[in-house]
């Protein structure tokens, strides 16, 4: 008994300090991306995934882990992910909105609060290209015009600036 609830109460102060750390924005002091200049040759291309791999950095790998792996029973991974792969849309619009509900990724079950990451529906779309496209995964892409119905829940929508 004392072991689970030691064990618990770790993936409840990672799961905080996730939460801190992807709701408080903040700016990546990481600069080796930024001069690796073949990574820059390769982005210039598609400069939503530059955008993309600044939001995951901010705001996702706290909790998905820099490898996008997860934390098994806390945070689903990423890497790999039958659940990312299968619904492109949802995964924008957990982006866009957050989640509270319990999903099944690779066969384990995962229910942990994910926090709005996102603003709008081109950050949520450049994030999740993102990972479509990193961690060994080769996702394909989301468009804007296919996530024109997803709606924006605005009990979670940031105020206007």
């Amino acid at each position: 008994m004392k072991s689970r609830f030691f064990t618990l109460s770790i993936v409840a102060g990672i799961f905080t300090l996730g939460i801190m750390a992807s709701c408080g924005g903040g700016q990546s002091t990481d600069s080796a991306s930024t001069t690796d200049t073949t990574k820059k040759a390769a982005t210039a291309a598609a400069p939503d995934m530059v955008l993309g791999e600044s939001i995951y950095t901010t705001k996702c790998k706290v909790c998905h882990q820099p490898d996008g792996k997860g934390i098994k029973g806390a945070f689903p991974p990423l890497a790999a992910s039958d659940y990312l792969l299968a619904d492109k849309v949802r995964a924008v619009s957990q982006a866009l909105n957050g989640s509270n509900m319990e999903i099944v990724v690779n066969g384990e079950k995962y229910k942990a609060l994910m926090p709005q990451q996102v603003n709008t529906k081109e950050e949520a779309v450049a994030v999740i290209n993102y990972v479509l496209n990193t961690f060994g995964n080769n996702g394909g892409t989301v468009t804007l015009d296919e996530v024109k119905d997803v709606v924006i829940d605005a009990r979670v929508a940031a105020p206007a600036k």
